[in-house]
Formats: structure tokens, C-alpha cells, sequence
């Protein structure tokens, strides 16, 4: 993290001294099971080796994940460097507080309450998950007194990881999982539409009159044609991966509590639990009932049900979490129906409400998830309408205000020198300034995009009007290509020219490495960027492109002006001088 050592060094050491770790534990734990007689019938393993067996196994689930990492990397699907994100730092340190927290705590109550060390882990693990099972609890007025800023620190600070690991974890895996379920069904989408030969040919560029008059559209119809199947695509891949995320993070519940279920049964047969009866017990404390009816005595089943706690509980919140957007919301839109038909009708008639739900379930595929967000008009000058600025400014940021205000202080300068460039006839200075004035503005508008939740979705006329100003024009050819169905492996630089296509560089490269299709690996909407911000680079860039072209105009000016004050000057230097010498000639002849 400090970086005081190179990755390609630091890696290799903390993999060996991951393996090295796991190996002399798992030596112990053998050594301790197999050489060790125990006398008598009332003696036990400790809880200390069942931990060391979960320890040794977690080393080297660790070890053997950074040789996948490693080899990873050398295949070219990661960064050869690693560096850590502000997130990730946030999430570790946010993790290792928790454990530090719990075992402190368990120092406490092990101090207090008399109890053995890691009966007290056990009791602070399931008092930290709210699970409450019982069969521990302060019995000392000072244990009691301890407790009550004791669990709402620990609660605090797990709800802080369980939000971490679901904006890092979650948000990133959704981001990547809805990628490639639109890129699959892009590719699946192209393959049918080139087998059909009046589809196929939408899918071409059209270059001239005669092929707009034989396929019946203009090069901007078609281009709304593919915006309009890309859109479609990307709905489908969003409620897609939903439902995948939901599958996934359900499994991975069930799988925990079956075979946790499983662990429980064998760990207290002491007890003489059935698989049924440790179901029960998986599933209440699963859920954080904890009734207490069954309880974990073996020293076994006590370290088994902290390792399977730390990881089902926080699982289960994944799953609510992911339910929202799809179960939930199923429930609820089929509540609002319901109530439409009996209790709560709405204005429209019954029929028009029934025919209205037909529609939407069998539009459901075409369905406009953004569609709250979008303008029938174009932006800024052209189109969009002036909202309250004292609410805006209220819910941006300090330092989103203070842009706000500068670009404000540049638009005013920009309408200045277009006025003023009109008054002296100067109608080529006039364009530039109004053309920077519409890219300023621009620019603020889509600022205010970027906090909007959902994420703001231009319409087609919007990203047509966006990219005019981008210099790039949806009615011209040139910069227009066929979507290609499969995207070959590439090299790290021809995947970084991709990228920059895709975030918005507006280099000098050649026309063909900068043509693209809305249907393309190359389109704003196939990037791991949202729509408001893959705007706002293209709009800054083009800007900052402009601006300097403006202030090399204004320096070449200036040197052109010393250039002729300086000939100027030469020249009547040059003349003063030819007449002193003919005057002294004059003078000699007399």
C-alpha cells in the first residue's frame, strides 16, 4: 500500500509468504490430530484448533487467488501494476476495524465475565450480527453497562462494511455483468440482422442519394435506427442483470445455509441435532431471529458458526438488497395494478387501463427505462429550458458552484466579443465566439446531469446536437462504420485506442481508426462511463482544443504586428539615413 517495494517484487513475496504460513499451521493441525493421544473420555480439542484449521485454509484460499491474479495479469486480462482505490482502502480499513473491534470487545467481556477468551469471540460475533442467540450474556452489572456502547459501535461499523462491499463489490460486478450480457446481446442481435438482406443493409453507412432513395431512409434515419436497438439492448441487459445478480447472490445464501447446515449437524452430534434440526438453526440465524432453542456447545460448532456468520450474514443483506429491484418492485407494480382494478381505481376507465397493461407487458423488451429524463428538443441555446438556479445551487457542491460561476464569467466574455466581433463585421470572429459561447453552456448543463439519480439518458436528438458541437455530425458518413459482431483480442495499445474513443479523446488519428457505430464495441453507449459524464470529456476536450486554437491565433497576431512595427521601423531608419547621405554629398559637391 506504502509502495516502498515494487509490485512485480512485493507480489511474489507475499504469495510465498502466504503459502509458507498456511503450510507449518496445517503441519500443526496434523500433528496435534494424528500424534496426539487424548486420555480418557472427557477431553476435547479446543476451539484454538478448529480456528487454526480455518486459518490454514484461508492462507491458502488467499495464496492460491494472487497466482490466479498473477496469472491473470500475464495473460493480459489485469493491469500489470496494482494500485489501490480510495474505495478499496475504505473497505479494508473499514474491515479490519470490525474484526479489531470484536476481538477487543472480546478482551473486555473475557476480563469481566470471567469466560474463556474464545467463548467471549463467540459471544461478541453474534452480538455484533444481532443474531442473539443466548446461550452467553453478561451476568455482571458491569458486562451490562459495557454492552449498550458496545453493540452500537459494533452495529454502526458493520453496516458501514456491509455498504462498502455493496457499492465496491456489488456496483463494480453489476457494472461488468450487465457489459457483457448487452455485448452478447449485441453480437446476437447483429448476426440475425445480417442474415436478413433489407436489415443487413441498415446496417451499412449510406453514402449517397441512391442508396437512401433505394433503402428508403436518410444516413440520420439509419443512425437513429441503430441508437434505437442499442437503447432496446441496453434495457434488456439491465433487467437481465438484475434478476442474474439476484440468482447469484441467492445461490450463494442457499449454498451457505444448506451446507453451513450441513457443518452444524456433524459438529453437535453430541447433541444428537437432526440435518432438519440444523437446518432450523442455520436458517433463525441466518435470518438474525436467534431464538435460542438450539444452541452450538462443541468446541467445533462455536469457531464454525463465527466463520459462517461473518460471511452469511452480510450475503443476506446482498440478496435484500438485490430483491429490491427486482422482486420488490415486481410486488409493488403488481399492488399498484391491483389497486387500480378494486380499491384505488385512477381516472382512466377499466378498459383503458386494461389495454394500457397489456401494452406494457408486451413492450416490455422496447421499454424506455430513462425515459423521465428525456427532452423532445435539443439542449442548451437550442432547446432546453431554464430551470430555478437558486435550487440548483443548492443541491451541487461547493466546489460544483464555484466551476458554475467561472463558466458563467466565460460565457459572458464570449457573448462580449461575439457582439462585438458582429459590430465590426468580423463575422468569422463572431462564429468562433458564439461557437465557444454554445460550448460553455453546454458544458454547465451537462454538469448538472451528473448527480441525477437514475442516470440522466439523452435522447437520440441530444446526443445528435452534443456531437455536432463535438465536431462530428450524425448526417455525414464519414465517421460512420458497420457494427462489427465479434471484437478480437487486442494489444494494450489498440485497446487504449478503443478506450479513448469511448471516453471521449478527440485526437488527430487517422479517419478510419475514428469511425463508428451506435450498434460498435466503440459507441458512448457500450462504455463503462455513464452518458452525462462521457459528454462532459468530449465537450471539455473539444473546449480546451478550441480555446487553444484561439490563443494561438491571438499570440501568431501578436507576432505579426511586432513584425511590422519592426519592418515599419526599418524601413523609415533606412530612408533617414539614404537622405543624411545625400545631403552630405550635395554639401561635397558644392
Amino acid at each position: 500500500m506504502a509502495r516502498r517495494l515494487s509490485f512485480n517484487i512485493a507480489q511474489p513475496v507475499t504469495i510465498v509468504g502466504w503459502f509458507i504460513s498456511s503450510i507449518l499451521l496445517m503441519a500443526l493441525v496434523i500433528t496435534a490430530s494424528v500424534g496426539l493421544k487424548l486420555p480418557g473420555q472427557d477431553r476435547a480439542l479446543t476451539q484454538a484448533f478448529y480456528y487454526a484449521i480455518i486459518a490454514a485454509g484461508l492462507y491458502f484460499v488467499i495464496a492460491t487467488l494472487m497466482c490466479v491474479t498473477v496469472y491473470g495479469a500475464y495473460r493480459g486480462h489485469y493491469p500489470q501494476a496494482f494500485k489501490l482505490t480510495m474505495s478499496q482502502r475504505t473497505l479494508m480499513l473499514q474491515t479490519i476495524s470490525f474484526m479489531v473491534y470484536m476481538l477487543l470487545g472480546a478482551l473486555v467481556f473475557y476480563k469481566v465475565e470471567g469466560w474463556q477468551y474464545l467463548d467471549a469471540v463467540y459471544f461478541t460475533n453474534y452480538t455484533l450480527l444481532t443474531v442473539g442467540i443466548g446461550d452467553y450474556a453478561p451476568q455482571t452489572h458491569t458486562g451490562r453497562a459495557l454492552l449498550f456502547p458496545y453493540a452500537i459501535g459494533g452495529i454502526v461499523i458493520l453496516g458501514l462494511v456491509v455498504g462498502s462491499i455493496r457499492s465496491l463489490v456489488l456496483e463494480k460486478g453489476k457494472k461488468k455483468l450487465g457489459r457483457r450480457i448487452m455485448e452478447k446481446k449485441r453480437e446476437a442481435l447483429i448476426k440475425k440482422m445480417q442474415e436478413k438482406r433489407d436489415q443487413n443493409q441498415k446496417l451499412h453507412p449510406i453514402k449517397s442519394h441512391e442508396e437512401a432513395d433505394e433503402l428508403g431512409m436518410t444516413e440520420r434515419e439509419r443512425r437513429k435506427f441503430e441508437f434505437e436497438i442499442m437503447r432496446k439492448i441496453q434495457d434488456h441487459a439491465s433487467e437481465r442483470q438484475k434478476w442474474n445478480a439476484l440468482l447469484i447472490s441467492g445461490s450463494a445464501w442457499l449454498v451457505l445455509w444448506l451446507v453451513g447446515a450441513v457443518v452444524f449437524w456433524k459438529a453437535e452430534h453430541a447433541q444428537e441435532w437432526s440435518y432438519f434440526g440444523a437446518v432450523y438453526f442455520a436458517y433463525t440465524s441466518l435470518l438474525t431471529i436467534g431464538y435460542g432453542d438450539y444452541k452450538n456447545f462443541s468446541n467445533s460448532g462455536k469457531p464454525a458458526f463465527v466463520f459462517w456468520s461473518l460471511l452469511a450474514v452480510p450475503t443476506l443483506t446482498i440478496v435484500i438488497s438485490n430483491m429490491g429491484d427486482t422482486v420488490v418492485k415486481a410486488i409493488r407494480d403488481l399492488t399498484d395494478y391491483l389497486g387500480e382494478f378494486t380499491v384505488l381505481p385512477g381516472e382512466n376507465p377499466t378498459k383503458q387501463r386494461a389495454k394500457q397493461l397489456i401494452s406494457n407487458a408486451a413492450d416490455r423488451f422496447g421499454k424506455d427505462q430513462g425515459k423521465e429524463h428525456m427532452m423532445d428538443e435539443p439542449p442548451g441555446m437550442i432547446g432546453e429550458k431554464e430551470g430555478n438556479e437558486d435550487e440548483e445551487g443548492q443541491k451541487q457542491g461547493a466546489a460544483t458552484m464555484a466551476t458554475d460561476r467561472f463558466a458563467n464569467d466565460i460565457e459572458n466574455e464570449e457573448i462580449s466579443a461575439a457582439v462585438s466581433a458582429g459590430k465590426r463585421g468580423d463575422e468569422v470572429s463572431k462564429d468562433k465566439h458564439a461557437y465557444h459561447y454554445q460550448l460553455i453552456r453546454e458544458f454547465r448543463n451537462v454538469m448538472k446531469h451528473l448527480d441525477e439519480n437514475p442516470p440522466r439518458r439523452y435522447t437520440y436528438e441530444e446526443w445528435a446536437w452534443y456531437l455536432k458541437l463535438m465536431g462530428e455530425n450524425e448526417d455525414n458518413h464519414a465517421s460512420h462504420r458497420k457494427p462489427p459482431v465479434h471484437v478480437k483480442r487486442k494489444g494494450e495499445a489498440e485497446a487504449e485506442e478503443d478506450l479513448d474513443m469511448q471516453q471521449g479523446s478527440t485526437d488527430d488519428r487517422k479517419e478510419e481508426d475514428r469511425q463508428w457505430s451506435w450498434l460498435g464495441h466503440r459507441s458512448p453507449l457500450m462504455g463503462d462511463m455513464g452518458e452525462a459524464e462521457w459528454v462532459l470529456e468530449r465537450l471539455s476536450v473539444t473546449l480546451e482544443q478550441e480555446l487553444r486554437k484561439a490563443l494561438e491565433v491571438v499570440e501568431r497576431e501578436k507576432r505579426d504586428l511586432k513584425d511590422k512595427e519592426g519592418e515599419k521601423g526599418g524601413s523609415e531608419s533606412s530612408r533617414g539615413s539614404s537622405e543624411t547621405l545625400e545631403r552630405e554629398e550635395n554639401g561635397a559637391r558644392r
